[in-house]
Order: structure tokens, then sequence, then C-alpha cells
């Protein structure tokens, strides 16, 4: 234990007495989330959406088929129960949750006018507005379908919120919740998933790097013969990192929340705990690409490649709803996705570990297996 206090000892004068790496984890983190978060927005084409059909009759059925058939929506999930569409988006399995009441073909047929109630999870951003405006649309053609074929007398209502003669179209009211980020402020969305990219650019370049120098400044073979074991040099030589990543974290979600207004709705330990977890990823993963390379500008060029995957496939920029299956499917092997849908459900949803439980289990996956890939790559590479 004393050798591995040493060594990180030493590793973290080396990163204070270089200024250039100070600023890289200190000054341009800053800059960068403070720029990112201003400029960054997004677009969606599909949504993932629950429906509570407590109607079942064809005119209930007709609305969810061209919800459907219009290539907006991706049914997640149907039930009976509220509270387990409520629960698809608090787990973020669903963004819409499609409520028809019951009696809702009656209503149309002897009123002219039907509620439904859509509940958007509006930690979504300007996302939310989107897929409302979509839902809208869809049923605002459906209503027009419905008024030339409802009877001459009720083919005519006004909206469901307002008293009065039956005058006009039949109309589909939707009634719209927005959960979780009721001003549909984006920032509130981008800020969190952009913190996360932030501290894995700086964890894999960092580590990755390291190594790397040792390489070619020739201390590697010097350390190798020392009595310190190879799992006391990896963890002597990564815990530094480890550290300044954690304090990266912890300086950007005050300025999220200072700056931007994001949310704190959750624990803040739980989140920390499962950055610890995520930051042995990253830390492998960086790991990894020094034992393959041979100098510090390889390892540059080779995390900044494995970035691009990173945050093309995190669901960052682009909703992973809107990517064709099999990249959906590669992207659960992403573990930026996992820790960017934590950190989201965590601060802006108020999530706890029962909701992020599988995000969680698939980092920890990944924190044993890269690690453990990383290490034995090292092993065999300076052996």
């Amino acid at each position: 234990m004393r050798e591995i206090l040493a060594l990180a000892w030493a590793e973290v004068l080396h990163v204070v007495r270089d200024k250039a790496t100070l600023a890289q984890v200190v000054m341009v983190p800053v800059v960068q989330l403070l720029v990112l978060s201003n400029a960054a927005t997004f677009t969606i084409r599909e949504t993932p959406a629950y429906i509570i059909d407590l109607d079942h009759t064809p005119t209930s059925r007709g609305l969810l088929t061209r919800l459907t058939g219009s290539g907006r929506f991706r049914i997640s999930g149907a039930s009976g129960s509220t509270d387990l569409g409520n629960d698809a988006l608090l787990r973020d399995e669903a963004t819409l949750v499609v409520v028809i009441p019951k009696d809702f073909e009656r209503s149309l047929v002897r009123e002219g006018a039907a509620d439904v109630l859509l509940s958007v999870n509006a930690e979504k951003g300007s996302a939310a507005g989107i897929v409302q405006g979509y839902a809208s649309d869809i049923m605002a053609n459906y209503s027009r379908e419905l008024s030339a074929e409802l009877r001459p007398s009720v083919a005519t209502v006004v909206p469901a919120n307002r008293a009065g003669p039956l005058t006009g179209v039949a109309r589909i009211e939707g009634r719209v919740r927005s959960w979780y980020n009721p001003t549909l402020n984006y920032k509130h969305y981008m800020v969190p998933g952009i913190l996360v990219a932030l501290v894995t650019l700086i964890s894999t370049l960092l580590s990755a790097q390291n190594i790397a120098r040792e390489k070619e400044i020739g201390t590697l073979e010097q350390l190798n013969v020392t009595p310190i074991t190879n799992g006391q040099f990896i963890t002597a030589k990564l815990l530094p990192f480890w550290v300044l990543a954690m304090a990266d974290l912890c300086m950007g979600l005050l300025i999220g929340w200072s700056v931007f207004g994001v949310p704190m709705r959750g624990s803040l330990p739980l989140l920390l705990a499962v950055a610890g977890i995520y930051l042995i990823v990253t830390l492998g993963v960086g790991l990894l690409i020094s034992s393959r390379v041979d100098t510090q500008q390889q390892a540059m060029f080779v995390t900044f490649f494995v970035m691009m995957i990173y945050l093309l496939m995190s669901g960052l920029f682009t909703p992973v709803d809107s990517m064709p299956h099999w990249v959906q499917v590669a992207a659960e092997l992403n573990p930026v996705k996992h820790f960017v849908s934590i950190s989201r459900a965590i601060l802006i949803k108020g999530a706890g570990p029962a909701e992020i439980a599988r995000p969680f289990g698939i980092l920890v996956l990944f924190a044993v297996a890269i690690f453990w890939l990383a290490v034995e790559q090292y092993q065999k590479r300076t052996a």
C-alpha cells in the first residue's frame, strides 16, 4: 500500500508541475462545458410511446394505428395501468404516455369531443415539444377523418374545455402533461450529457498518454524491474487520474447547478458512486489504448477515434431511439450511453437505485471486463 501511495503521489506532483496537463485537466473542461452547453441542440425523428387504452373500441384502436403508422412513434409498451406508464417514463423506457380514457368513442359520438392525456417526458427539453407536436398533428388529422364518419348532428364540436353549442369539426383534445422538465429547457438535458463526455475524454486521454509517456522516456522498463507488482503499478498510475476526474465531475455539477440551473433532484452520493465505477471503465480503456501504442501522439489519435464512436452512439446529440435497430443494439456496448442515461435520470428525474439498476449493472460488468483485459494486455506488452 505504501508503494502505491508513493507512486501515486509522484504522479500527482508531475501533473501539478506540468502546466499544460494541469490546464487540460482543470480549465479545458470548464470552458468546454460553458460553450457546448449553449451551442448544442438536437432534433428527434422517433420516440418510444407507452399506450394505456381504457376504451378498447374501434375508434381508440384507430387512433393507435395512426400513431404507429405515422413513423413518428414506436410502441414500447401497453397496459391498462397509469402507474405502469409513469414507471416507463421514470425508467426512460418511454418519452410519451398516451392515455385513452374510458368512453372515448361514446364521447366522440354523443358530444363530438373527447380528451386524450399525453404525458410527455419533458426532461428531454425541446424534444418533448417536438413529440407533443407530432402527437397533436396526428390527433388533428384523425379528428378530420372522424368528422366525415360521425353523424351530422355531432360532426361539429368545440374544444372539450369549453361549453356551448356544438359547432365546427369533430376534435380529439390532447391534454399535455410535461414531466421532469416543465419549461422544456434543453440545457437541463444537455448539460449532464456534455459533462459526462468531458469527464470521459479527460480520464481516457490522460491515462492513455501517461503510460505512453513512460514508454517514450524509457522509465517504464525501469519501473518493471522494481519489486512493485504490475497490479500495484497500474493502480498507482491511474489513481491520481481517477481522483482528478471525480474532481472535474464535481466542479461540472456545481457549474451546471449554479450557471445553467440544472436540477439536482436525485441523490448526489448515488451519482458519485456510479461515477466512481464508470471512471474505472474509462481509465481501463485508456490503459488498453496505451498498451497497444508506443507514443503519446498515437495514444491521442486513438483516443479521439474512440471518443467519436462514444459520442455518436451515446444518445448525447442524437437520440438512440432515432437510430437504426442494429445501431441501437450496438449502442448497448457503449459505456457512455449508460452513464449519460444514469446521470440524467438521477439529476433530472430523481431516480433511485431501482430505476438505474440495469445500466448500472452493465457498467459494473464493463468495469471488471475492460480493466482486467487492459491489465492483461499491459502485462503481455511489457513482459
